[in-house]
This record gives C-alpha cells, sequence and structure tokens, in this order.
C-alpha cells in the first residue's frame, strides 16, 4: 500500500506550478483516501519563535486544535523530544489532547529542515493499535520529502 503511494506523492511534491501548502493538502488528502486506517492527516508546524506548533494543511475533521503549545499532547511531546511517537491507545496517555471522541490511536513523526525540527506529521486512527514500523518508515519519508518543498 505504502509502495502504490510513493510515485503519487513524488509527483504532488514536485508539482511546483502549486505552492507548498497546495502540495501539503494535496498529500493529506490523498493519504487520508487511500490508507484506510488514516482517519485525520495534517501538518504542524513551530509557530514562529513562539513555543508552540499552528496548524497547517490537513484533512478530516475540522479541529479546535489549532494552536498546541510544546510540551502539551502528543504534538506538544514530539516538538520537543525530536522524536517519532505511537499512540496505540490515546486513553491510556495522560498527555493527550481529544479531537474527537472516535480517535483511538495516533502516530506523529517529527519533520526536520537541515537538522532541525520544524514540523510533524499528525495522523489520528480511529482503529485501536493500527500503527506499525512501515507506517513510521512511509511517513518519514513523506517528511523528507516536504522538508525538500520548504
Amino acid at each position: 500500500m505504502f509502495d502504490a503511494l510513493k510515485p503519487q506523492i513524488t509527483t504532488l511534491l514536485n508539482n511546483t506550478t502549486q505552492t507548498a501548502e497546495q502540495r501539503m493538502q494535496a498529500i493529506c488528502e490523498l493519504l487520508k483516501a487511500n490508507i484506510p486506517h488514516y482517519d485525520w492527516v495534517g501538518f504542524y508546524f513551530k509557530n514562529g519563535d513562539k513555543r508552540e506548533l499552528k496548524l497547517g494543511s490537513y484533512a478530516g475533521a475540522p479541529t479546535d486544535h489549532t494552536i498546541i503549545p510544546f510540551g502539551k499532547g502528543i504534538c506538544g511531546q514530539v516538538a520537543e523530544s525530536n522524536q517519532n511517537f505511537v499512540v496505540p491507545d490515546v486513553q491510556a496517555q495522560d498527555n493527550y489532547i481529544a479531537c474527537s471522541i472516535t480517535v483511538k490511536s495516533e502516530i506523529v513523526i517529527p519533520l526536520f529542515k537541515n537538522g532541525e525540527n520544524i514540523g510533524q506529521i499528525d495522523i489520528d486512527s480511529n482503529t485501536p493499535d493500527p500503527f506499525t514500523a512501515e507506517d513510521e518508515c512511509f511517513l518519514e519519508w513523506v517528511n523528507e520529502g516536504v522538508s525538500q518543498i520548504l
């Protein structure tokens, strides 16, 4: 499944007639539409010099969480740790920010540009514990591509 999406993502990334935001939006929509356990897909980015993340492109239900302070929730923890964070069961996380009662699990992968964590891709799933090492590798690959257009 992931290998089949890579050429489509490469095409989207290489479409220089669109802005970076438009290309990231297209990637969010492609992932949400084609990966059954990806129910919400979005990018968060460091908000200037502030210690917070700001929501960028996303596909899925609207969220109230457009600004997330560093350290808060899974995304905020990844902003500080610079590490992938896979949450098989969001109910088991003390520092989880609930976006929807249907969300059961989450994966957040940091996005690096020139060695600096500038943002992340965040995936919510309504399926309990669906994320594997393949998801992590694939999303790291996606973020590498996205970093090239920023």
